[in-house]
């Protein structure tokens, strides 16, 4: 239950302000059909999400050691860095939307999603409870969590949402596991 409640509270504060949730802003202005979009993000993350928490699960259990948990612990400090600078997301353009609505956002939230910064959280989070299942329902979550009410409220969100506060208490929470994570592996509690 940690794994999913941690999962999902840390994707849903980083993913606020992030570039897929612009992007999910942008193809909600652009297609105006909430519910594809919806369904496209929903796939699409569940699919990135659960790669990247097995791809975390395996690495960490392969490289169980005192060096991989400082490890884990560092990027989650590095991570806290990351959450507070702020994405910038380049328009597609008016490019023709040939796939429609859902195969659109499937294929554009799974690409931007590679190396973002709530896949890496959501290594990281795979890596650290070995839970691939719960950290993937966790992270999609708050994926949904963060840009289902962007769909449905696009730019009016943006602008009635302090993104930077939002940002400080991500960042706040990821410093917070990744200092914790490196106390206990010192042995300090």
């Amino acid at each position: 239950m940690e794994a999913l409640l941690t999962s999902t509270v840390i994707v849903a504060l980083a993913e606020m302000g992030d570039k897929t949730q612009l992007l999910a802003i942008v193809l909600a202005t652009r297609f105006r059909k909430p519910l594809p979009i919806i369904a496209g993000i929903f796939v699409a993350t569940v699919a990135n999400h659960f790669l990247a928490a097995l791809l975390g699960s395996q690495v960490a259990a392969f490289l169980d050691g005192e060096w991989f948990r400082y490890l884990v612990g560092l990027s989650f400090i590095a991570m806290a860095i990351w959450t507070v600078i702020p994405d910038k997301f380049d328009d597609a353009g008016d490019k023709p939307d040939v796939f429609g609505a859902f195969l659109t956002t499937l294929i554009a939230f799974f690409l931007v999603e590679m190396g973002d910064k709530t896949q890496i959280a959501t290594i990281a989070l795979g890596a650290r409870f070995h839970e691939v299942v719960a950290v993937t329902i966790g992270t999609t979550l708050g994926m949904m969590i963060a840009n289902v009410p962007a769909i449905f409220l696009g730019n009016e969100l943006v602008k009635r949402v302090p993104l930077k506060i939002v940002r400080l208490i991500a960042a706040l929470l990821f410093l917070v596991i990744g200092i914790w994570l490196l106390v206990q592996t010192a042995g300090l509690i």
